[in-house]
């Protein structure tokens, strides 16, 4: 790097799309879907009986050109007592990522393991606002590890391979 009048230069900076480096970038966030059902309001805020909470998590990618890829993180969650349903929430929240110069080995542990857990945060404030807008405390839900979630997939795909016939003869 060198100095010229209060400026840094690089000489490593290259024009634009010449650049060969690993880059990985959030383009965009938004809510693709929310449903919120609050099927026994008002009764149902009165029940004391302390609810079941059922969280479920599923990412979904797809490829938009070579560089841009979209990450569907789904998030459906369900309160339930023996009184019925208090509350449902699904969020399907998406993220557009431009991945330019990562090798496929690369890009899919972070599509299905790194993408998701930087989106989790935001996706946990949307559920967590229309928990409290249905009427009931914000629900603030635990941190996921999706790397060992996105680690455990791999395993058991592996050992379903391992266990299927190779076919017929």
């Amino acid at each position: 790097m060198a100095e010229e009048a209060g400026t840094i230069v690089s000489e490593n900076v290259k024009a634009n799309g010449e650049d060969t480096a690993p880059a990985v970038g959030m383009l965009s966030q938004y809510i693709k879907d929310l449903s919120v059902e609050n099927p026994h309001a008002p009764h149902s805020l009165q029940w004391d009986a302390q609810p079941q909470i059922d969280v479920q998590v599923n990412i979904q990618v797809d490829a938009i050109n070579d560089e841009i890829h979209e990450v569907g993180l789904k998030l459906s969650v369900k309160a339930e007592s023996d009184n019925g349903v208090h509350f449902s929430v699904e969020l399907e929240y998406g993220t557009l990522f431009g991945l330019r110069n990562v090798p496929d080995e690369q890009a899919h542990p972070f599509l299905f393991g790194e993408a998701p857990r930087l989106m989790f945060p935001f996706a946990r404030r949307v559920v967590a606002d229309a928990v409290r807008d249905a009427g009931y405390p914000p629900l603030v839900l635990e941190p996921i590890d999706f790397n060992a979630l996105y680690m455990q997939q791999i395993a058991q795909a592996q050992q379903m391979a391992e266990t299927q016939p190779a076919g017929e003869a």
